[in-house]
């Protein structure tokens, strides 16, 4: 009878070490999502960057070198034939939303960045590829701003 209250311990105890072994599986498998949104949020942000200087680049004398909407990149309503400068308007690897921080151009005329609206603590803050060096050691996602 005797070894029954052992045994009973020995289980007790196995369900602890099992208990905690897989909530630090669930934090380390968290973390590690994280770490591919961030890096998806990388690939993203250039994406737009390169959009948003296309847009610049391929603008006429006269015509605004902004769009005025993240749509107008999809389509650039300046011209009659049609010309894309992003594939299509991707959504926020952090958030999982649509939607994007604009930063607009000081005379208001359209939109020469985006940013994350996440407020959340970036894993990643240091050892980023250029263009992106100036993203080290940035409080949150939202000052990871993506501009030309």
């Amino acid at each position: 009878m005797r070894n029954a209250g052992f045994t009973y311990l020995g289980v007790l105890i196995l369900l602890a070490i099992i208990s905690l072994t897989a909530t630090a599986s669930i934090q380390v498998g968290s973390i590690a999502q994280r770490r591919v949104a961030e890096e998806e949020l990388l690939a993203i942000g250039g994406e737009f960057r390169s959009a948003l200087a296309s847009y610049a680049a391929s603008s006429l004398p006269g015509q605004k070198r902004s769009p005025s909407k993240l749509d107008e990149l999809l389509r650039d309503p300046r011209y009659p034939v049609t010309r894309r400068h992003l594939r299509k308007l991707y959504a926020d690897p952090i958030t999982g939303k649509d939607s994007w921080g604009l930063i607009m151009a000081a005379d208001g005329s359209g939109i020469i960045g985006v940013h994350s609206l996440s407020e959340e603590n970036p894993i990643k803050i240091a050892n980023f590829e250029p263009p992106f060096e100036k993203f080290a050691n940035k409080p949150s996602y939202r000052h990871w701003v993506f501009q030309p």
